[in-house]
């Protein structure tokens, strides 16, 4: 059997700790449950990361990160409204195909809320600069337009929230949403 390395392992426990926290959240998540998904003794864990919040912090970079590069690659080379419906097809297809994803990303929301209201700031700062990260992703290719980039982030907030109240596809809420956003054919319940 071959032995992981310590980067290998920690890249193993931010998967983990994302399927996790999608179910869970943040504070109904334990550090044993990570580890004994990944298979290692919580003293090891914390040798990778210093604690629970570090390793939520790297799965909230990766969740954004991850959703940052599947709007990179979806507009490559296209400008506008190409880029537009290119990043809204490949986004839809991506919370249809990877549901934990979409879970990660409305608890790392969730959670921002309870620690900026326990005076918690850092999981808030971190959280904002993967989300402005995000943004600028998306405003070049929209033309740097601002009502252009805030009006495709809203529809896609909307997808989200539409997608974790479990609105099937057919349903008429998403019949307003650009066609390449619409989610028919594409969620099965």
């Amino acid at each position: 059997m071959v032995r992981m390395s310590a980067e290998e392992r920690r890249e193993s426990v931010i998967r983990a700790a994302m399927s996790e926290f999608a179910r869970g959240g943040y504070y109904g998540t334990s550090t044993e449950v990570i580890a004994k998904r990944v298979g290692v003794s919580q003293p090891y864990l914390f040798r990778l990361f210093p604690g629970k919040k570090a390793i939520f912090l790297a799965a909230a970079e990766r969740c954004l990160d991850d959703t940052r590069r599947t709007f990179e690659a979806a507009s490559e080379g296209l400008r506008g409204e190409e880029a537009l419906h290119s990043m809204a097809d490949a986004y839809t297809r991506v919370i249809a195909e990877e549901p934990e994803r979409l879970l990660m990303q409305m608890q790392l929301y969730v959670a921002v809320a309870a620690a900026e209201q326990a005076g918690d700031h850092e999981l808030g700062e971190a959280v904002r600069a993967g989300w402005m990260r995000l943004w600028d992703t998306v405003h070049l290719p929209l033309g740097a337009d601002m009502g252009e980039t805030t009006t495709f982030l809203a529809h896609g907030m909307l997808i989200n929230c539409l997608v974790a109240m479990g609105f099937p596809p057919q349903h008429r809420v998403w019949e307003g949403l650009y066609p390449s956003a619409q989610v028919k054919g594409r969620l099965e319940h």
